[in-house]
């Protein structure tokens, strides 16, 4: 199975910058789309972007042109690097895989093998 661990959460300002790791425990990320979710308090996770095996990228409209997605695959990260933050980016951030065809974001129902996310505050 696929084994996920997020990482590089924390606390930035409105403004500012973070970026988030997500390390695959697998042969190699190379064979999947991968993408970023998030979740806010009460409400339902939420895709953010997605990168397919070939590099390319898909984005929600609320984090266009400030998030950029990105791998390393001879390392097995991904990557979310986070600008512009706003306070309506805090969340608990996952990663995770999409289980059939295609490299959209949502629903959350086509992703699977989640890490237990790492937490990013803007303020």
């Amino acid at each position: 199975d696929v084994q996920l661990v997020e990482s590089g959460g924390g606390s930035v300002q409105v403004g500012g910058s973070l970026r988030l790791s997500c390390v695959a425990s697998v042969d190699t990320i190379g064979r999947y789309c991968m993408g970023w979710f998030r979740q806010i308090p009460d409400r339902e996770r939420e895709g953010v972007a997605g990168v397919e095996s070939d590099g390319s990228t898909t984005y929600a409209d609320f984090v266009k042109g400030r998030f950029t997605i990105s791998q390393d695959i001879s390392r097995n990260i991904m990557y979310l690097q986070i600008n512009s933050a706003r306070p309506e980016d805090t969340a608990m951030y996952y990663c995770g895989v999409r289980l059939v065809a295609g490299c959209a974001v949502g629903p959350t129902k086509f992703w699977g093998e989640w890490g237990r996310g790492t937490q990013v505050t803007v303020s």
